[in-house]
């Protein structure tokens, strides 16, 4: 079976899961702000809460695997850009769009948010924020891989069909724009999901569960590369 094609964006090839680029992008931006505004001190986590307050930083601790300094200063660029202590979906898009400025990234940002959007209420709030990126970034292939399943599983059934897979690359391609190597025909979206599809559908019944996931990207990387998004510059 021939290699499931990967986009390529046209100045870099560095490769990260779809999750894991939302979350090191904003950490990067979190951390961007934080070094213009010095002034801030590590201690208003304990003394000035947002309208959410998440967890003492002793319990975030024990719920991932970030140190208290590092916590307090991914709060600290939390805040900055949520005030209040949550990101809703608007703001959400703005922050991702700002990243793919050569393409159109309102779709595949509403699909992220709702797989970040742990509670279903709208709304991500920092204990979300932050032990998602506890998960993405050290934790294992597993819990990593659970996060991919729920992206492309867009009704929740637990279960992943051929339309939703074509809904997620399509969104990717769409937020790409023309920065992409081969360039984009009308039909590749839908050509490179199908190939995915395939492969993940080994018992050919219609749909992908999360066992039969799990086994084919422990047993085939590339099924898991097909379906990353490859990083580009900011």
């Amino acid at each position: 079976m021939s290699t499931v094609p990967l986009l390529k964006p046209c100045r870099r090839r560095t490769t990260s899961s779809s999750l894991l680029t939302l979350y090191q992008r904003f950490l990067r931006y979190l951390r961007r702000l934080l070094s213009a505004r010095r002034d801030v001190s590590y201690d208003e986590y304990d003394h000035h809460p947002p309208r959410y307050r998440p967890q003492r930083i002793n319990a975030l601790c024990r719920l991932t695997s970030f140190s208290k300094s590092e916590i307090k200063l991914i709060y600290q660029g939390f805040k900055q850009v949520c005030p209040t202590g949550v990101v809703n979906e608007n703001t959400f898009k703005d922050i991702f769009s700002s990243y793919f400025p050569q393409g159109d990234a309102t779709m595949y940002a509403h699909y992220v948010f709702k797989a970040c959007d742990q509670q279903n209420n709208g709304t991500i709030n920092f204990q979300e924020f932050l032990t998602g990126l506890s998960m993405l970034t050290r934790g294992p292939t597993v819990d990593k891989l659970k996060w991919t399943f729920r992206l492309y599983d867009l009704n929740g059934d637990g279960r992943i069909d051929r339309e939703e897979i074509r809904e997620i690359i399509s969104s990717i391609y769409l937020m790409l724009g023309r920065h992409t190597e081969p360039s984009v025909e009308h039909d590749t979206p839908a050509q490179h999901a199908d190939k995915v599809f395939e492969r993940l559908d080994q018992n050919q019944d219609g749909y992908v569960t999360f066992d039969e996931f799990l086994e084919c990207c422990q047993k085939d990387e590339n099924v898991i590369l097909s379906m990353q998004l490859l990083d580009t510059v900011l």
